[in-house]
């Protein structure tokens, strides 16, 4: 199945099964909660996390598991050289994946304080 039909194929399945759908993930959730935070705190799920997280704000690449370990391995921002760290809250030398919010396409690994100064 092509991309285009399967999208098409999920955008009509989920327009026919939408209050369902929304009810079963929901229950699932419910029911799971305690395994999918477990999940999130493991390598592969921190993984799984980041990358969609990244889809979601618009992120485009064509191999985002090559995107993930160059953003692992990258220890310093690529424009001031700050250390980076991976902090929450955010603060300014929190590690950001910089993209171009008109193509979507993956720019840089920044600091929070460049990624802001570049948008």
């Amino acid at each position: 199945m092509t991309s285009e039909k399967k999208k098409d194929y999920n955008k009509k399945y989920y327009q026919k099964n939408k209050g369902k759908v929304k009810l079963q993930a929901r229950e699932y959730y419910q029911n799971n909660k305690e395994k999918s935070l477990i999940h999130k705190k493991t390598p592969s799920g921190r993984k799984v996390s980041r990358i969609s997280d990244w889809r979601r704000n618009g992120v485009i690449h064509e191999n985002y598991d090559e995107l993930y370990e160059i953003y692992l391995n990258t220890k310093n921002c690529e424009l001031c050289d700050v250390e980076l760290t991976i902090d929450y809250p955010t603060t300014k030398t929190t590690k950001c994946l910089d993209h171009d919010h008109e193509t979507g396409l993956f720019r840089n690994i920044l600091c929070n304080s460049c990624n802001v100064k570049r948008r």
